[in-house]
């Protein structure tokens, strides 16, 4: 029970946190286009990650047969992932970025069934229909420029590649300590990065990064929605089961719009909220169903 809600309490705040992201990106990539930016944040990640572990006495030594594990992590969802991720926000809003990766509970369902076997139901397929519906009617047929429609394919790539990323973190065992693991990944993120991104980093005004909202955001993006975060999450997916972790994402849409609404002033549509109280269904019957046959399964 203890390990349940410190596992829900994780995934709450690193949630929280990546909702609160969703705005920053939308500043910092006016300045930074999004492959240099989640190049930049991830090496302020990494000094901080190695930092903590070099003063926590982490174990650092990975099994062998374990290592290509990491590698796919970090390519689907610490590369691919943020990668399309921070394109999707760029071409689109805040609220719209933070609310279609949302349906990454709804695909964690399906790969956690297809990878560690968990049950599924008709009522996650349920879920995924409804989580599915409520992006097209947010992301929209109609009257949507390519930027837009190009923006939110992008998103849902970033939600699908998340997805499959968490639930790989389940195969890992649970005696890993998650300062490790996350520091690999990142280095391993920022390896196949670099040679994409130093070519491009003299096309950046680096006047612009003196400013606060820049040098502010790049902060928040590297230490607390990187490092912090990701350690959170991968902790509260390893405290919980793959299906019910998930679900904890949904808190990120509702950060994310919030703050888009206060901050840069986007405006929350009517189709906006018919969208997000479907996924918000879709998440709510996928919850139902895990306490109603998994009431209690701690890792």
């Amino acid at each position: 029970m203890k390990n349940t809600f410190i596992g829900s309490l994780y995934l709450i705040l690193a949630s929280s946190i990546w909702g609160g992201m969703y705005v920053v990106v939308k500043v910092v990539v006016a300045v930074i286009p999004p492959v240099e930016l989640v190049w930049i944040r991830y090496v302020i990640a990494l000094l901080a990650l190695v930092t903590i572990g070099l003063l926590t006495k982490q174990n650092w030594k990975i099994k062998k047969h374990h290592i290509s594990l990491i590698v796919a992590i970090a390519v689907i969802g610490y590369a691919v992932s943020i990668v399309a991720q921070e394109t999707g926000t760029m071409l689109t809003t805040a609220q719209m970025g933070a609310i279609i990766t949302s349906t990454t509970p709804a695909f964690m369902v399906v790969f956690a069934s297809l990878i560690l076997k968990e049950r599924l139901s008709i009522r996650k397929f349920v879920s995924v229909f409804l989580a599915t519906v409520g992006v097209v009617v947010i992301v929209g047929v109609d009257n949507l420029d390519m930027s837009s429609m190009l923006g939110g394919l992008s998103l849902i790539i970033a939600a699908l590649t998340w997805a499959l990323m968490s639930v790989l973190i389940k195969r890992l065992p649970n005696d890993y300590s998650q300062i490790v693991v996350t520091t690999y990944a990142t280095l391993i993120a920022v390896i196949i990065l670099t040679p994409f991104v130093i070519p491009r980093l003299p096309e950046i005004n680096m006047s612009d990064l003196v400013r606060p909202e820049i040098w502010g955001g790049l902060f928040y993006l590297g230490i607390i929605s990187t490092a912090i975060a990701f350690l959170l999450w991968n902790r509260g997916l390893q405290m919980l089961n793959a299906s019910s972790g998930g679900l904890y994402f949904f808190f990120q849409p509702i950060v994310g719009a919030l703050l888009g609404w206060l901050i840069l002033g986007e405006t929350l549509t009517f189709t906006f909220w018919i969208g997000s109280i479907l996924i918000l269904f879709g998440v709510l019957i996928v919850i139902k169903d895990e306490h109603g046959n998994h009431p209690e399964k701690v890792n």
